[in-house]
């Protein structure tokens, strides 16, 4: 009698142990779907815009900069929401985490991400997300950078509504309004961000939307806007993270003519 029990729990044996691994599967399969579906910002970088050259310094040695409009949209399925935060005053930036919202679960925080600073200007006197776009001018084959940006950050918001295409997850207002600690130096906290449906964007010349022309031989060159450069930020996808402009540099009695050959959206090479 024991011999023929052990040859049946030898034969169930495997159905035991199929059940019990279904099970387990099952079970992490429900954990995962109990935290709900991330809905994860989409940035897309537009090209530049409102090209214009401009001389600054003394007229006995003036330097010219091409200044230029900036703007980045968020197209994708949830908000762009940035947390930054100091323990005290003592550190002159603070941690930036970015919030993920859940769709049916708690919202998931993805931790230092970058940083923010208390940038005071002529243009500006609040706190920066740090890094967030920048801006390049590159040989035609881009190979070799020619110039690089000085730009000191982004007060993010909801600055302008897209208007080209519909978003199932659109903001029906715009969220993201504040001024990003204002004249508050001394902020412990601060939460910057771009709604769905909406983008932030510079006009051109203002503190730091330009790039050095002085120097520079003339020919083509490429001008690259690109966010989310070091990818630390989460986001649907990458492809639409730079766009570009292919230019003209002339010289004429030792003034820069800038002209625009070719526009590139989604890419940082513009042949």
């Amino acid at each position: 009698m024991a011999l023929t029990l052990g040859r049946v729990l030898i034969r169930l044996l495997p159905a035991l142990v199929a059940a019990v691994l279904l099970g387990l599967v099952a079970h992490v399969l429900a954990g995962h779907a109990s935290e709900g579906v991330p809905q994860l910002p989409d940035l897309d970088q537009e090209t530049p815009s409102n090209l214009v050259v401009s001389v600054i310094g003394p007229r006995r040695s003036p330097q010219y900069i091409l200044g230029f409009r900036s703007a980045v949209r968020n197209v994708g399925d949830g908000p762009l929401i940035i947390s930054g935060h100091r323990p005290d005053r003592g550190p002159d930036t603070m941690v930036a985490d970015q919030q993920i919202s859940r769709r049916g679960g708690p919202a998931e925080l993805i931790r230092r991400v970058g940083r923010l600073r208390y940038v005071v200007s002529p243009d500006h006197r609040h706190w920066h997300l740090l890094g967030f776009e920048r801006y390049e001018l590159r040989t035609a084959d881009g190979k070799t950078v020619r110039a690089r940006d000085r730009k000191t950050g982004f007060c993010l918001g909801d600055r302008y509504g897209v208007g080209d295409r519909e978003l199932a997850a659109r903001a029906p207002k715009p969220v993201y309004t504040s001024r990003c600690g204002l004249g508050e130096p001394a902020r412990l906290g601060i939460t910057e961000g771009i709604s769905v449906g909406y983008g932030d964007d510079y006009r051109a010349n203002l503190e730091g939307q330009y790039l050095p022309l002085t120097g520079l031989r003339a020919g083509r060159y490429v001008l690259v806007h690109r966010v989310n450069a070091d990818g630390r930020l989460r986001e649907l996808r990458r492809e639409n993270d730079a766009a570009s402009l292919l230019l003209r540099l002339r010289w004429r009695r030792g003034v820069p003519y800038i002209r625009v050959l070719a526009v590139c959206p989604d890419s940082a090479r513009c042949p």
